[in-house]
């Protein structure tokens, strides 16, 4: 008999069949995820270990000699190799043996750093472990900063050869380099080299600077409290330090924490109860006590050394590719050898020189400010502008304070008439818009120009120095006398843009403000804002002038010639770099007129015995700052006087400093041959005509002054090609100096050589030889003095009042072009 199945039961069944589908399906989907889990976390843990095994690869073999030397530091050398001095750089550090740290300050170290230091092999897994897990609250709570994990073994690592980079890269180096160490070095050898180099606040690294800084003594006289507070501060020292102004008045932050130092010591079994009873008691009645003691960091050629480690550090970074942290730990660990360009008998009677008050010639006495550093300042610079060699560079008078401001190298101030050369004269003859002999009218602005420069305008004129004008001068004699006024006509002529990028060329520095004034290309009046300085100093302008006698190749100063490591290795070789700023033609002539300023003006006491020398002298606004800056065909060089403050130098002029370059580079030259340059082929020499710049005519030699005519150089194919029409010859009327009329009586008529002008100036000394203005509009009923002829007299000022009005209305203009169109010559 068959028993048929019931419906209710086949959909039992099927149900069944269906969970059981779905129960596998879930099963296959649960194990995919997992595996595919498990894949991926084995694929990033090959990737995650190929990337450490990469890292461990690319870091370098353990050098345990760079991480015990640090009784090497780096020294300095002068230009014969003579020992000067060895170098402190920014970081104070006194390296001692082991035996002069007393046990505490190692256990002190110990417990509060690492407590598990003599149990661990270079890492503490425990440690990375507890950090790990406490980082992970600090994420998953939202509180910042993660807690540390170093060994003493890895933050001596960090301290020596490895950076503060906060990296995984950097952190796998140091775990890895952390084992090798421990595997080379005992454990008193890491703990002492730690202590070394342990950065303990501000400059100071190491327990024996920080000894001195804060208790006056050396480390192997510190008690067990003074222990626990070098150790405690480690973590923040510029929180904890009993200096900081917050922990003066209130100082529990330091005394709570040296407390912990304390308790934990007492922990850990490294001293006992009545020794941790006693230090309490001692830290609750005050007698923790502070006491700096004071040392003299000074350096013995701190002028010259300083800049020339700045200068290695550089060229150290951009060779290797270093970092700021990297050159300074190589600077103080290294051992460096840095044979510098100095030369040492120079730099000496550089800085007596400007040390004897005597030799500077100004104000009455000497004053002093309350460190007894001279108030009245001075720097200076000597170098061989072919090699870039600098032989000499004081940055300031008398004994001055460690690291004081280096005038001479570092500190930036406005350079005066010393800037026309490098930004106007230069710049307008290498760009052939002017020449040596280009005519310029030395007289108040025009108002052409005063419309462009309103500062110039009157009453506000543009004056001189001394307050006289010459009426038309060349540009060597505008650069002879230093006139103001025509620096600023061939500013404008050349063009701002063009001066600033010569003398960013030449090393001056420009912020904005001063890249808008002609006053600043033209006479040197930087804006020198406090809070964006700029200008130059002794050490630009040396390099600066050296151009015109290296045919226009401006050399970069260097002070090293080598640098070689503690196993005599060749790190660097000081090799200047050269740049071609002026043409050899254009600085040739600079050079010789720069000849004049040093043998007919100002610059005349820079200039000693037959050696040929050429220079320009500088006066800032008020004489706050003088300057001199000039070559020979040897070497060149600057000198600066003034005050940090600015303020008048009472009875300063550039002479000052022409006078102290002068006695330095006698010096300087002791045994050098009298020689001059060499002047290159593409020079000519031509007469000029002095009013007109231009080839001169027969009149310009029968001038009432005597004759115009004079020699001049040019660049071939700059030379005039044009006659003279400056000189001009009329017949006046010579009792009122009238140009003749068709009325004037013979008797009266008198023919004279004239120079014509648009803008005749009546403060001018050529304005008596100016073509008059006026026409003689003589009449038989005008009185006149009994007719005779008077003899010939020179004209003077009297003959011509002071408001006589100038020739610039389109009336006289016509009149004058009608007198001189027949006079003018072929």
């Amino acid at each position: 008999m068959s028993v048929e199945k019931t419906p209710n039961k086949s959909k039992k069944n099927k149900k069944r069949r269906k969970k059981s589908r779905k129960k596998k399906t879930n099963s296959k989907i649960f194990k995919n995820v997992v595996t595919g889990f498990l894949a991926l976390i084995l694929i990033m843990s090959v990737i995650a270990l190929g990337y450490l095994l990469a890292i461990i690869k690319s870091t370098p073999p353990l050098n345990v000699e760079a991480v015990l030397s640090l009784n090497q530091p780096s020294s300095l050398y002068d230009s014969n190799g003579d020992f000067m001095d060895n170098l402190h750089t920014d970081e104070e550090r006194y390296v001692i043996e082991s035996n002069e740290m007393p046990n505490n300050l190692k256990n002190a170290f110990i417990s509060i750093e690492d407590e598990r230091f003599y149990k661990h092999n270079g890492i503490d897994i425990q440690r990375i472990a507890g950090a790990a897990l406490m980082d992970v609250k600090k994420i998953l709570t939202g509180k910042k900063g993660l807690h540390g994990a170093s060994t003493l073994t890895q933050q001596l690592l960090k301290n020596t050869v490895l950076t503060n980079e906060v990296s995984i890269k950097r952190k796998v180096k140091e775990i890895y380099l952390a084992l090798e160490l421990e595997n080379k070095l005992n454990k008193d050898q890491i703990i002492t080299a730690y202590l070394n180099t342990i950065p303990l606040g501000g400059q100071v690294y190491g327990v024996e600077a920080a000894s001195s800084l804060y208790f006056g003594k050396n480390t192997k006289d510190l008690n067990l409290i003074e222990c626990a507070y070098l150790a405690g501060i480690t973590q923040a020292p510029s929180y904890y330090s009993a200096y900081n102004d917050n922990n003066k008045d209130d100082p529990s932050r330091y005394i709570n924490r040296t407390k912990t130092v304390l308790s934990k010591m007492y922990e850990l079994g490294y001293i006992s109860e009545a020794e941790y009873n006693t230090a309490i008691g001692d830290l609750d009645n005050n007698k923790l006590i502070f006491k700096s003691s004071k040392k003299d960091y000074r350096l013995n050629y701190e002028w010259f050394v300083y800049p020339a480690v700045s200068q290695v550090k550089k060229d150290l970074k951009d060779k290797y590719k270093y970092t700021d942290e990297e050159v300074s730990k190589l600077m103080v660990n290294g051992g460096l050898k840095i044979y510098t360009t100095m030369d040492k008998k120079l730099q000496d009677f550089t800085q007596q020189t400007l040390d004897n008050y005597k030799n500077l010639n100004v104000g009455n006495s000497e004053t002093y400010d309350k460190n007894g550093v001279p108030l009245l300042q001075a720097s200076a610079t000597i170098m061989d502008y072919r090699t870039g060699k600098i032989l000499a560079l004081v940055g300031g008078r008398g004994k001055q304070l460690p690291q004081s401001i280096n005038r001479a190298y570092s500190d930036l101030r406005p350079i005066g008439s010393t800037t026309k050369p490098l930004t106007v004269y230069g710049p307008g003859i290498d760009q052939k818009i002017i020449t040596a002999a280009t005519s310029i009218d030395d007289a108040p602005l025009s108002p052409e120009l005063y419309k462009h420069y309103p500062e110039y305008a009157p009453p506000n004129v543009l004056r001189n120095s001394p307050n006289e004008y010459l009426g038309l001068i060349t540009v060597r004699e505008a650069l002879m006398y230093s006139k103001n006024t025509g620096s600023v006509i061939t500013a404008n002529t050349i063009g701002l843009k063009t001066g600033i990028s010569y003398g960013e060329n030449l090393g001056l520095v420009y912020n904005n403000a001063s890249k808008q004034s002609i006053a600043t290309v033209a006479l040197g009046q930087f804006n020198n804002n406090p809070n964006d300085r700029d200008g130059g100093n002794t050490f630009k302008l040396s390099a600066a002038f050296g151009t015109f006698g290296n045919n226009g190749l401006y050399t970069e100063p260097i002070l090293y010639t080598k640098v070689v490591d503690s196993k005599g290795k060749t790190l660097l070789d000081g090799k200047p770099h050269q740049k071609q700023v002026f043409s050899p033609e254009a600085s040739y002539i600079m050079y010789d007129l720069l000849k004049g300023p040093v043998n007919f003006y100002g610059g005349a006491p820079a200039k000693w015995g037959d050696m040929p020398v050429a220079g320009k002298t500088g006066t800032t606004t008020d004489a706050k700052d003088l300057w001199f800056a000039g070559l020979s065909p040897y070497l060149s060089g600057s000198v600066w006087v003034g005050y940090d403050t600015p303020k008048t130098v009472l009875g300063g002029s550039g002479t000052v400093c022409a006078n102290l370059w002068g006695k330095i580079m006698a010096k300087a030259h002791e045994g050098l041959e009298v020689k001059d340059l060499e002047e290159p082929s593409g020079i000519i020499r031509i007469p000029i005509c002095k009013d007109s710049g231009k080839l001169p005519s027969s009149l310009c030699s029968s001038d009432p002054r005597g004759n115009r005519v004079s020699e001049e150089m040019f660049i071939k194919g700059t030379e005039p090609k044009e006659t003279c029409s400056t000189h001009v010859s009329t017949s006046v009327n010579s009792y009122n100096n009238k140009i003749a009329g068709p009325n004037t009586p013979s008797f009266l008529t008198r023919n004279k050589i004239f120079i014509t002008k648009k803008y005749p100036n009546s403060i001018t000394q050529d304005y008596p030889y100016v073509l008059p203005s006026s026409h003689d509009n003589y009449t038989e009923n005008e009185h006149i003095p009994q007719p005779q002829v008077p003899p010939p007299v020179e004209p003077s000022e009297e003959d011509f009042p002071d408001d006589a009005p100038p020739v610039n209305n389109d009336e006289n203009d016509s009149i004058l072009d009608s007198l001189l169109k027949p006079l003018k010559p072929d």
